[in-house]
């Protein structure tokens, strides 16, 4: 257990963890290692690594809290970054004319260890930095002009569109109504200059008598139908609004800000919600997962000494007290979710259901998360079965359907799946 004195004794400039891979990609160029495998396994196994260690500080194209870390096999040999990527303070430590220039230059500051990877997971990291994730200019602006002329994914009519046409349509009905006006007016101006019976012309002349159309039996029965049916709506509405929390953000103990780190940082869900992939639920992240980081950063906003809501994680830490977050996404008891078989096996983004978290300064609930809502998506979601050796089965049980293959298709819309 870390001691309140020997973090607060950290002081360390926010910015200075720019340092962390900066000696990675240095002035001296260097041939690309063979060591470096171009392999998707690989480069996919690395971006688990790069995800869990690095991307909360690093980006691989543009500068983040560290430096772009594209190119390090061009500017530093491979068994350089791999020591230094396990140990920093040994490679200072050694002398290293170039390791010891940026110590210096960037507060004496730097990263922490990782001697828990193996040699494997070092070359699959350096592999992902390498070569993965490369944009391509050519689809972004594609994708840009899709968006712009809403051809993009995704597809659908707006509800605003939906909004204009409605309004369209009442407008169309209101301008029947006036031609339908003026056509009996003309009519009528037109007949009354015509020899016509007794009966016909009394027929034509007679005035309409409001007073009557009030009072009549069809006039009572239609508006009281409309108000039995107002009534049933809004009494149905709120009875189908019990248990939903849509919109739902509570004030939490400690003014966490989802924008700052999931969001400009890019720090993975996973790496404060651990068990995402691997159990029932997501869980919320402790005092020491917030320390791996605020043991080094301790200040915001450049002022001096602790923050105050740093401070309360601190606080936690000494008096080994769990920090009491308010729990925004509720489910009933009667209703079981596994984070592990939408976001492993499904591959399911956080914000599918948790909506553009990575822009929220308060997390609120987003989705409804209604019996309706979760059926619809199964109704909708098709299976990412694609080298995804859990659906293989299942895959060549469907291989004789046209259609693509979704979740109501293997028991999504079963009760017992959810209700047991």
């Amino acid at each position: 257990m870390l001691s309140k004195r020997s973090l607060v004794g950290i002081r360390l400039n926010f910015q200075t963890l720019a340092v962390l891979f900066f000696m990675l990609i240095g002035v001296s160029a260097y041939a690309v290692d063979p060591a470096v495998a171009n392999s998707d396994e690989a480069i996919s196994a690395g971006k688990t690594v790069f995800n869990a260690n690095c991307k909360q500080c690093h980006k691989l194209d543009q500068k983040s809290v560290g430096p772009a870390l594209r190119g390090i096999s061009d500017r530093r040999p491979i068994e350089w970054a791999k020591s230094f990527i396990k140990n920093s303070q040994a490679v200072i430590a050694s002398g290293d004319a170039y390791a010891t220039a940026l110590y210096k230059e960037y507060n004496n500051t730097v990263m922490p260890s990782h001697e828990f990877l193996t040699d494997d997971d070092l070359g699959n990291l350096l592999a992902y930095i390498e070569y993965g994730d490369k944009v391509d200019p050519n689809a972004a602006v594609a994708g840009a002009e899709g968006a712009a002329t809403g051809t993009g994914a995704g597809g659908g009519i707006p509800t605003e569109y939906l909004t204009v046409i409605l309004g369209v349509l009442v407008l169309v009905l209101l301008l029947i109504l006036v031609v339908l006006g003026l056509i009996i007016s003309v009519l009528t101006k037109y007949l009354n200059k015509q020899p016509l019976a007794e009966d016909d012309q009394e027929f034509i002349s007679q005035k309409t008598d409001i007073g009557k159309i009030f009072k009549s039996d069809a006039f009572i029965i239609v508006v009281t139908a409309l108000v039995v049916a107002l009534v049933a709506k809004t009494a149905l509405d709120g009875l189908y609004s019990v248990g939903v929390q849509q919109g739902y953000a509570p004030a939490q103990p400690i003014a966490f800000s989802h924008a700052l780190h999931a969001g400009q940082y890019e720090i993975a869900c996973q790496y404060c919600h651990t068990g995402v992939e691997i159990g029932k639920s997501a869980n919320i992240p402790s005092p020491n997962i917030c320390m791996n980081c605020h043991m080094h950063i301790q200040n915001v906003g450049g002022k001096e000494g602790i923050s105050p809501e740093i401070q309360k994680i601190y606080d936690a830490v000494d008096n080994n007290q769990p920090i009491e977050w308010v729990r925004v996404h509720n489910l009933p008891d009667l209703a079981y979710f596994n984070h592990s078989q939408h976001v492993a096996v499904g591959g399911i983004e956080c914000q599918t259901c948790h909506g553009p978290i990575q822009e929220m300064e308060v997390v609120a609930q987003h989705s409804s998360l209604t019996m309706g809502w979760c059926i619809d998506c199964h109704r909708q979601t098709e299976i990412a079965a694609e080298g995804n050796a859990y659906y293989d089965k299942l895959v060549q049980l469907h291989s004789d359907s046209k259609d693509a293959l979704k979740v109501k298709d293997i028991g999504g819309l079963e009760c017992a799946k959810c209700h047991y």
